[in-house]
């Protein structure tokens, strides 16, 4: 078997000819993906169960589960987020900027590639699929580094990826499944910095501060998501019960939920019962500071530790704060840049907490569940970035380029005094 290295080298020869080819070749890539993951799912769905037939007799947590399992559903919304993606205008040769100097030159800054990206990722094999589309449209080959406990699942769903590009006229090493999930291989793969230009890593913490600290490559990083709803004291309650719902409860195991619900004084007495009695009803533990408890008879005590904590399940910390300076506060210590939400009717106050909470998506009157590449209008997402470099939020294909400049003249020189 050839080494990791050579691996590596085969991705950056790919992504040379990939980077070249027509976007039309690429569009079909992604139409022929599409089809297969509605045509196959029999066999996709059945190298699924085994997954996850694994996972539960190694006693994995539900919310590894439900990240792992693949259902109809969830194919379905696949197909149609590769759909999505090979609709968008090609990025690929876009020009961003262009100026004329006054002596002439002409100056343009072109998107191009970013040349081969490694994804490392953990119980999720619906990355495989959207990785591999987002870089493939953007002209980047991708190499596919996923967790044991997905192996069936993403040896089955690369294995249409490889063949809709053979069957398009592409190398099919364009994109690649690392063929094992030893750890050795994966710090080979992350010393390979001449033939990989990117890493993303998507899965807990652990992974990625391990990725971080022992990659040679540049790595785009998303520790984790405590996100939190704030509700101001002019809120409309109907609606901040609404939106605590949604991002607590509709899928508690994902980054965008919500971990920390913050309470404005003023409201609390009114509000915090029906909150206990909305969250209680749906299964979900809570534990809270002490004003808060006065409200919420089944809450136990938080600790400092709470704060900080993605519980990634029917869990939610609750605090009582004393107006929108001590919520913005609250978040700047315990925040993890990810998505933030006030509800509020003061347009004032709720503009400020926009402009001045830093996070890589601030909603208004919104569900956290939005900070999310679908349903922010990129198709997919190849991850969530709380870095800022390069990137900063959901990422699609246009941070998935760069730029380089484009210099035309007609014999221009810097120096004619040297002739």
């Amino acid at each position: 078997m050839s080494t990791i290295a050579e691996f590596a080298r085969a991705s950056r020869e790919a992504s040379r000819l990939l980077a070249a080819s027509p976007a039309a070749k690429r569009q079909q890539v992604l139409q022929l993906l599409a089809d297969q993951l509605q045509s196959a799912r029999t066999e996709v769905l059945a190298a699924n169960e085994q997954d996850v037939a694994a996972a539960r007799a190694k006693g994995q947590g539900d919310a590894l589960i439900d990240r792992l399992t693949l259902t109809p559903a969830r194919l379905d919304q696949l197909a149609t987020a590769v759909r999505n993606i090979a609709a968008q205008a090609d990025p690929v040769g876009e020009i961003v900027e262009q100026r004329t100097r006054a002596d002439g030159l002409e100056l343009a800054r072109m998107r191009v590639p970013l040349g081969v990206i490694a994804m490392i990722f953990e119980a999720r094999p619906n990355v495989t699929i959207d990785a591999a589309a987002l870089c493939l449209k953007s002209g980047n080959a991708a190499i596919l580094r996923g967790g044991s406990e997905a192996i069936c699942s993403n040896r089955v769903l690369a294995s249409m990826v490889r063949a809709s590009l053979d069957a398009a006229g592409l190398p099919t090493d364009a994109v690649q499944l690392m063929p094992t999930t030893e750890r050795s291989d994966l710090l080979e793969l992350l010393r390979c910095d001449e033939s990989i230009d990117l890493v993303i890593p998507r899965g807990g913490e652990g992974l990625i501060r391990f990725v971080a600290e022992h990659s040679r490559i540049p790595v785009i990083r998303h520790y984790k998501g405590v996100c939190h709803l704030f509700v101001d004291q002019d809120a409309d309650l109907d609606l901040a019960l609404r939106v605590l719902l949604d991002g607590k409860v509709s899928r508690p195991a994902v980054c965008n939920a919500l971990e920390t619900l913050l309470v404005d004084a003023p409201i609390a007495a009114q509000f915090l019962p029906r909150v206990a009695e909305a969250l209680g009803k749906r299964g979900v533990g809570m534990v809270a500071c002490p004003r808060a408890r006065a409200f919420l008879a089944t809450a136990r005590d938080a600790t400092d530790a709470d704060w900080d904590r993605e519980y990634l399940d029917l869990m939610i910390s609750v605090r009582v704060v004393d107006g929108l300076d001590e919520a913005m506060a609250h978040i700047s210590r315990h925040g993890s840049l990810h998505t933030e939400v006030i509800i509020t009717r003061d347009a004032a106050r709720a503009q400020r907490f926009q402009r001045e909470v830093d996070a890589s998506a601030v909603m208004w009157n919104a569900s956290s569940r939005f900070n999310d590449g679908g349903e922010l209008g990129l198709g997919a997402e190849i991850g969530i970035s709380t870095t800022k470099i390069h990137a900063y939020g959901a990422m699609g294909l246009a941070a998935l380029t760069t730029q380089k400049w484009l210099v035309s003249g007609d014999g221009h020189i810097r120096h004619p005094e040297l002739l």
